[in-house]
C-alpha cells in the first residue's frame, strides 16, 4: 500500500455498519493515521482492515443476550441471576414512566424513597427495617462508614477476604474510614479473640466465606456466640452473609433442603438469633437485580439510612420496583418460579429429557453426567448433579463458533470435549440452542 491508496475518513466511516456515525468517523481517521505511519515507516498496512478490526471489537462489546449453557446459574461474567419477566415487566414500566417514587400519593407530598420494596423484606425477614443500596459491597461500606467509623471494627483474620475484580475487604474498610481490628489467625478464630478486643470497638463484624472454603484444623466463632458477646458488651453485631439465602429451609423446595445449601446462612435466621445487621446480595440466591441489602435493627439502619454515602450508593426505581416483584413471589409462596430456584430445583429426568429433543432435533451428541455449578460467590464448592450433551465436533471451533453468532451461546470446555449443560438455560431457549448450534456444527465441517 502507499499513501496514494489511504481511503478518505469518510468513505471508511461508511463501511463501519452497526455503531454510531461519529464513533466510526473516529475509528477511520484513527486508522488511516495508523496505516500512513506505517506507510512512512516501511511497514505493509491497510487502513479498511484496522477499521474493520476495531470496530469489530467495539460491536462485540455492546451488550447483547446470549445463552448461557456452562450450567454455572449464577455466573458473574454473564450478569448472575435472570429476573422473572414480571419483575422485568415492572421495572420496564418505572423506566419508561413517571412514578411515585418519592412520592406520597396520601398527601401528595414527598414520600420515602423504596418504601414499597424495604417494607416486603421486613415481612419477608421478620427485620426491625430494610435498606436497599447498589450492590453488597457498597451495603458492607455503608454499614461501616455509618456505624464503624468512629471505632474499631473487630474481624476475623481468616474472613478478611478477596472476591471476583480484586475487591478485597481491609481495603474496603480502609475507605470506609473504619479502623479494623483483626482477630484470630487464617484458620482458627475463637469467640474468646472477639471478646479480648470488643471493649474498644464500634462493630463486630463477621463475613460468611461465600467464595471460598477453609478446611482441615479450623475454628471460627459462630454467629449464636457473637450475638451473645454483642449484648454482654453493647456493641452491635454484623453479618455479611452475602449469598442471599432468605431461610435455611428453603420452605419453597418440596421436603428437605438440599445437601447444596446446608451450611448456607439463612437471612431469616440470623434476624431471628438477635444479629443487629445482616447484608446481602439481591442478584445471587435471592434472585433478583443487583442489589445489596441490610435488613436488622431499625435504630441502626436509621443511622445508615442518615449517612451522606447513601445517597451516592441508591438505587434506581427500576431496580426498586423489580426487587419488590421479587420479595412478593417469595411472600405469596412463588419463589420456585424465580428463574434461579426453577433452575436449581429442576430434576435430572426433565434435562435429559430435554437434551433428548435437542438430539432429535438432529444435534450429534452423547448425554454424560456431571454437575452444575452455583457459582458467583455462593455455595462455594457445591454442585447439582446434572446431565450435560457432548457435542460431536472439535471442541475449541465449536466454542468459538457458538460465541461469534448473532444470539451467542456459551458452552463449556472440559477435557478436550464441548459441553452444554440446560440446567442454566431457560427452556423456552431451548430451540434457540439447537439453531445455534446446528450453524456452529455446519461451520466446523
Amino acid at each position: 500500500m502507499t499513501l496514494r491508496d489511504l481511503p478518505s475518513v469518510d468513505a471508511l466511516a461508511k463501511q463501519l455498519a452497526g455503531i454510531p456515525r461519529l464513533v466510526a468517523t473516529e475509528i477511520a481517521r484513527a486508522s488511516i493515521a495508523e496505516a500512513r505511519q506505517a506507510v512512512l515507516d516501511g511497514r505493509d498496512a491497510d487502513a479498511t482492515t484496522i477499521a474493520a478490526t476495531e470496530a469489530g471489537r467495539l460491536r462485540r462489546a455492546k451488550f447483547r443476550p446470549l445463552i448461557n449453557a456452562t450450567g454455572v446459574l449464577l455466573h458473574t461474567n454473564l450478569g448472575r441471576a435472570p429476573v422473572h419477566d414480571e419483575a422485568v415487566a415492572v421495572a420496564a414500566v418505572a423506566t419508561r414512566s413517571y412514578g411515585n417514587l418519592e412520592f406520597d400519593l396520601d398527601t401528595g407530598g414527598r414520600g420515602g424513597r423504596g418504601t414499597y420494596a424495604q417494607e416486603l423484606l421486613v415481612a419477608l425477614t421478620g427485620a426491625e427495617s430494610a435498606l436497599i443500596v447498589n450492590n453488597n459491597a457498597a451495603a458492607l461500606l455503608m454499614t461501616l462508614a455509618a456505624i464503624g467509623k468512629t471505632g474499631g471494627v473487630v474481624v476475623s483474620r481468616g474472613e478478611l477476604i478477596e472476591i471476583g475484580g480484586s475487591y478485597r475487604l481491609p481495603e474496603l474498610m480502609e475507605a470506609s474510614g473504619a479502623r479494623m481490628v483483626e482477630v484470630g489467625t487464617t484458620n482458627r478464630t475463637r469467640i474468646a479473640d472477639y471478646a479480648a478486643r470488643a471493649a474498644d470497638a464500634n462493630l463486630l463484624l463477621k463475613v460468611h466465606p461465600s467464595n471460598y472454603r477453609v478446611v482441615g484444623f479450623t475454628e471460627s466463632a459462630t454467629s449464636n456466640q457473637l450475638v451473645e458477646l454483642s449484648e454482654q458488651v453493647h456493641v452491635p453485631y454484623a453479618y455479611d452473609v452475602g449469598s442471599g439465602l432468605i431461610d435455611e429451609s428453603s420452605p419453597w423446595i418440596a421436603g428437605p433442603p438440599p445437601a447444596w445449601l446446608l451450611g448456607e446462612p439463612g437471612v431469616r435466621q440470623e434476624v431471628e438469633r438477635g444479629t443487629d445487621l445482616t447484608m446481602f446480595s439481591g442478584d445471587k440466591l435471592f434472585g433478583g437485580p443487583q442489589a445489596g441489602i441490610i435488613v436488622g435493627n431499625g435504630d441502626l439502619i436509621k443511622q445508615i439510612k442518615g449517612h451522606p454515602l447513601a445517597r451516592a450508593v441508591r438505587v434506581p426505581g427500576p431496580t426498586l420496583a423489580a426487587l419488590a416483584v421479587i420479595a412478593e413471589m417469595y411472600l405469596d409462596g412463588r419463589a420456585l418460579e424465580i428463574p434461579f430456584w426453577s433452575m436449581a430445583t429442576a430434576t435430572y429426568e426433565a434435562l435429559e429429557a430435554r437434551l433428548a429433543a435437542v438430539i432429535d432435533a438432529g444435534i450429534e451428541g452423547t448425554v454424560i453426567g456431571s454437575e452444575s455449578l452455583l457459582g458467583a460467590g455462593s455455595v462455594p464448592g457445591m454442585s447439582v448433579p446434572s446431565p450435560v450433551l457432548h457435542v460431536t465436533g472439535p471442541a475449541d471451533q465449536l466454542w468459538a463458533e457458538s460465541l461469534g453468532l448473532e444470539r451467542p451461546l456459551v458452552g463449556r470446555r472440559e477435557a478436550g470435549n464441548f459441553l452444554i449443560d440446560l440446567r442454566s438455560v431457560d427452556p423456552a431457549d431451548d430451540e434457540v440452542v439447537v439453531s445455534t448450534l446446528r450453524t456452529a456444527v455446519a461451520s466446523c465441517q
